[in-house]
């Protein structure tokens, strides 16, 4: 007995002392990690930027954690349009860096604007006289867009591009619904607003049909002559190839016959390339920097001299308030943002605002609001609008008050419309599960709310609200008659929910001028009449400790086992959940415009 709790007695405090020294060693790794987190990186003399192209790419990009990373638990695959433009330019303006290597692969974009306005920096970058690589072994259709733009592409011997044109089909959850007893009740107003059609109809609308292949193909076409200006070869001769692309890509040799590509060749002979072009020995390293080193890039240091222009990002849904659920997507909390708009409205130090919009929309009431929030805000200082991928139906009327609209060539814009959407459970609850209900009121309507979902005859409550939509609607007209100067009525010509590119918005009144932030920024100065200034980007991103202590951050990984395993049902399938979540009233894109 004595030998056993000796020996327990051993173990016991052998575990112990393992625990403190694990304890200690993660500490001091933790500590090593934040403290090199802010150490800044030095370019060397013929040096490259390293720019690999795999994943998600996104306006912004949520703050890494180390410690997430120190666990091997991070998740790498989301980039920032934001990082990845200004590592860009750093590299443009770094002497020391010769030219970019571009790694393409698997990545998938939020809109074509964002594509577009990466391979734009890239172009920029070729125009200072440096040079730029791309090589990939699968590049994916926007991937290929972007490193298109390259002096050299490069594919792997048993590499692929998919090349194929824009386009995809939407998910009609009608019949399934059906099948369950539940059916949509939609209240709208505008022909093109087609949100409601994934749960009210089996097929696409003529007229969803005709707004999608307006816009798809207006992107197609500014995509084909980029892409044909780069590659030598014309805009007829690459959408005759997104034609027969499955019939005429039979080998990596078919890519070079088509001028895809400049050469095929093995990993460690696109390293001897670079080397090449770098002037150094097939037998010396490469002073490589990846876009993380280029973001902790030592920079001179400019003194901030003039008046500030706050940069703010929205971007995401439009939602009332924070909403904790399975989806934990990047959103526009209403009123987290008029705080915030009213904060820099109030600000003396801030004497203009560029308001970065890339989102589809939401809830119409949080959309008034900020509406509201930005009219008050140019009471007292110049406001623009950069549109990024989308700015659409919500995100459109948040940013009409803005003193200029400035909007990418390919942003998604408009859909001026407003709908309300409502599931009724009365086949399912009732008919298949045999609930039934019985109770008192004091007046006519007191439960009309659990009518609209409960109750098989609804006539008169789907009435109220339809009324109800219809007052939205003609709410969201005035809006955008009076921050664009135009009458009502030449609003609801070109409004109806229809969604717009922006080219095709220019000509219409619904932006101002076409241009990439920077630009932006520019017409922001000049309205503010400032001879020196500085920008500061707002709202700050969330510190990654304050996102290691988020309780959300259980959901999202949640949601993304949940996406994994659903794939392209993801949407359909979290949409019903997600309708009890929002506000009655939306104004919304009907569709993600991702590609790929």
């Amino acid at each position: 007995m004595k030998d056993f709790l000796k020996y327990m007695f051993a173990t016991m405090t052998g575990i112990i002392i393992l625990s403190i020294i694990s304890g200690i060693m993660f500490i001091v790794s933790l500590m090593g990690m934040l403290a090199g987190g802010d150490t800044k990186v030095k370019a060397k003399e013929n040096s490259v930027f390293v720019l690999k192209l795999n994943g998600m790419v996104n306006e912004r990009a949520a703050a890494s954690s180390p410690l997430a990373a120190l666990l091997g638990s991070a998740d790498m695959s989301e980039m920032g349009l934001d990082d990845l433009l200004t590592a860009i330019r750093r590299a443009r303006d770094e002497e020391n860096i010769k030219g970019i290597y571009i790694e393409g692969g698997a990545t998938v974009f939020d809109s074509p604007a964002t594509a577009q306005q990466l391979r734009d920096a890239l172009a920029d970058f070729k125009q200072s006289g440096k040079w730029i690589m791309a090589y990939g072994d699968q590049m994916l259709q926007a991937s290929y867009y972007v490193c298109s733009v390259a002096d050299s592409v490069f594919l792997n011997t048993t590499g692929m591009i998919d090349f194929k044109g824009l386009g995809g089909k939407s998910t009609y959850m009608t019949g399934l619904y059906e099948k369950l007893g539940i059916r949509y009740q939609a209240a709208r107003v505008g022909r093109y607003k087609s949100y409601v059609e994934s749960v009210t109809r089996t097929k696409m609308s003529d007229d969803d049909r005709e707004q999608r292949t307006a816009y798809l193909q207006g992107i197609w076409q500014m995509w084909t002559q980029q892409m044909a200006e780069s590659r030598g070869v014309t805009a007829a001769d690459l959408d005759q190839l997104a034609n027969d692309s499955i019939m005429v890509f039979a080998s990596t040799d078919d890519y070079l016959s088509a001028r895809l590509v400049d050469r095929v060749m093995y990993p460690d002979e696109v390293k001897q390339a670079v080397r090449a072009r770098m002037g150094i020995a097939a037998d010396k390293e490469i002073n490589q920097l990846s876009l993380e080193d280029m973001l902790n890039l030592k920079t001179p240091k400019v003194k901030q001299r003039g008046g500030e222009v706050a940069v703010y990002y929205a971007y995401g849904e439009i939602v009332d308030e924070v909403v904790s659920g399975l989806s934990t997507d990047h959103n526009i909390v209403g009123s987290e943002t008029v705080k915030d708009l009213l904060a820099l409205a109030n600000d003396n130090d801030v004497k203009a605002v560029v308001l970065r919009v890339n989102s589809g929309g939401g809830s119409a009431v949080a959309s008034e609001q900020i509406w509201h929030a930005v009219n008050v805000l140019k009471q007292k200082k110049p406001v623009v609008v950069s549109m990024g991928g989308v700015a659409a139906s919500g995100g459109y009327m948040m940013s009409c008050g803005a003193n200029y609209i400035m909007a990418e060539p390919t942003t998604i814009t408009g859909s001026i419309g407003i709908f309300g959407l409502i599931p009724n459970f009365s086949g399912l609850v009732t008919e298949k599960l045999g609930i039934t209900w019985d109770g008192v009121t004091t007046n006519r309507f007191t439960d009309y709310e659990t009518n609209l979902i409960f109750a098989d005859d609804n006539s008169e409550e789907m009435r109220y609200l339809q009324g109800y939509t219809d007052r939205g609607y003609e709410n969201f007209l005035n809006i955008v008659a009076q921050g664009r100067g135009l009458t009502k009525d030449s609003v609801h010509q070109v409004a109806q929910g229809r969604v717009w590119l922006a080219t095709d918005a220019l000509n219409i009144g619904l932006v101002d001028e076409l241009g990439s932030l920077e630009k932006a920024i520019e017409k922001a100065v000049s309205l503010a009449s400032l001879d020196r200034y500085y920008t500061v980007a707002y709202p700050q991103q969330q510190d990654w400790l304050d996102g290691l202590l988020d309780q959300q951050q259980q959901d999202s990984y949640l949601d993304l086992q949940l996406h994994r395993a659903l794939g392209d049902l993801y949407e359909p399938v979290m949409q019903l959940r997600q309708d009890q979540l929002r506000n009655r009233l939306q104004a919304r894109l009907p569709y993600p415009v991702c590609v790929e």
